[in-house]
């Protein structure tokens, strides 16, 4: 093969091949641009007494600034270099979360920041990726040996007991749940017995149904869930917010900003509940917008799952996966939340929450599935050099 014949097969597939997938990056802006409108618009209550909701916007826009920027960093950091680091990732995770329970800040009955000069972290948020991380890489590692128990389950089963023993200490039920759903997935896709499935969730069925039998803030939180207008005031007082906010939108909405609900009445507004005030300003319409963007995520990103799998790049596969279930797990379950579907949990909505820990984290995650879906494109590429070069010296 000429240079010259070499150069003009990179010349001509080379700019389309590189590019990100143009669906996802739109679907993803979006979200993001959305959020940003959203969080200005439900911290309006917050700012009758202060500038905190103009501040809360220019905040949410520096993490979202601050978020997209260590994207750009991690999609162009080789994937495999995480399959390498995964085991450091994950002690580090497990760390993390230890100090947290020693150091960490206490809110609300719950210890899960560690705060730095004017900075808050939440660890668990670290956790997620770093679990995924590592599970991709045991995934890939041991594709042989998942079909025996003892290798495909037993060992990514003790690591998600350590995690829950933290967790559960912090109390953060919220996140473990997420994490567990994840794993579950990704080792199913993985390639683990269908039996041996079943028998993990049950175990975790029956796991959870304990940890909340024995906590009883979780089972006051499982009993409002229920029946929220027993203690209107009281444990059920955020899900009848929620449920009211919903309802006053019907199909349409009230228009934006002109939420009543957001006005003290909701608790955390532009956070947890930002989907329900989502539902009073923008209505069934908006609602369902928000619902059709995150299927469209979830797409494309198995899309590029796929196409990673089909050039011979497992690992990618597996970490495409996980994000993506990751973001989509907590993203259905903040809207059951806010539905009244699920018990409350303090899950943030992806991509469009305020907080600063989530962002970051969530821009983190994209930038892997980026990373894959560049490279993959660049595997591809690379693979198809001969054949085109091959056609081109026939000709």
């Amino acid at each position: 093969m000429s240079t010259a014949t070499l150069q003009a097969t990179r010349n001509d597939s080379g700019g389309q091949q590189s590019q990100l997938d143009p669906i996802l990056l739109g679907t993803v802006t979006a979200l993001l641009m959305l959020g940003l409108v959203m969080v200005y618009s439900a911290s309006i209550a917050i700012g009758d007494t202060s500038s905190v909701n103009t501040d809360m916007f220019w905040r949410q826009a520096l993490h979202v600034v601050a978020g997209l920027m260590i994207a750009f960093v991690v999609m162009h950091i080789p994937v495999e270099l995480w399959n390498k680091l995964s085991m450091p990732i994950l002690l580090l995770a497990i760390l993390a979360l230890s100090a947290v329970l020693m150091v960490g800040a206490e809110l609300n009955g719950s210890r899960r920041w560690i705060v730095l000069g004017g900075f808050s972290f939440q660890p668990a948020e670290y956790a997620k990726i770093a679990v995924i991380v590592y599970v991709a890489s045991y995934l890939t590692r041991r594709q042989g040996e998942l079909k025996k128990f003892s290798k495909g389950i037993v060992n990514i089963g003790l690591v998600l007991v350590v995690f829950a023993g933290l967790l559960l200490t912090q109390p953060d039920f919220g996140t473990f749940f997420v994490i567990t759903c994840t794993v579950g997935l990704m080792m199913f896709l993985g390639g683990i017995r269908i039996s041996h499935t079943l028998l993990c969730i049950a175990v975790a069925a029956i796991a959870m149904f304990l940890m909340i039998g024995t906590s009883e803030y979780r089972m006051d939180r499982l009993i409002s869930f229920r029946n929220p207008w027993a203690d209107p005031f009281d444990s059920g007082f955020q899900l009848i917010q929620a449920l009211i906010a919903v309802g006053r939108g019907e199909i349409f909405g009230v228009g934006l900003g002109a939420s009543i609900q957001k006005l003290y009445y909701l608790p955390h507004a532009n956070n947890d509940f930002i989907f329900a005030v989502i539902g009073e300003e923008l209505g069934l319409v908006g609602l369902v917008l928000v619902i059709m963007l995150f299927a469209l995520f979830m797409h494309r990103a198995l899309v590029i799952s796929r196409a990673a799998e089909l050039v011979g790049r497992v690992y990618a596969a597996r970490l495409a996966q996980g994000v993506t279930f990751l973001i989509v797990f907590q993203a259905l379950i903040n809207m059951g939340v806010n539905l009244g579907a699920l018990p409350t949990k303090g899950l943030t909505l992806p991509f469009i929450s305020y907080g600063g820990s989530s962002m970051l984290v969530t821009c983190f995650a994209l930038g892997l599935l980026f990373a894959v879906d560049r490279q993959t494109k660049q595997r591809a590429m690379v693979s198809a050099l001969p054949k085109k070069a091959s056609r081109r010296t026939r000709a």
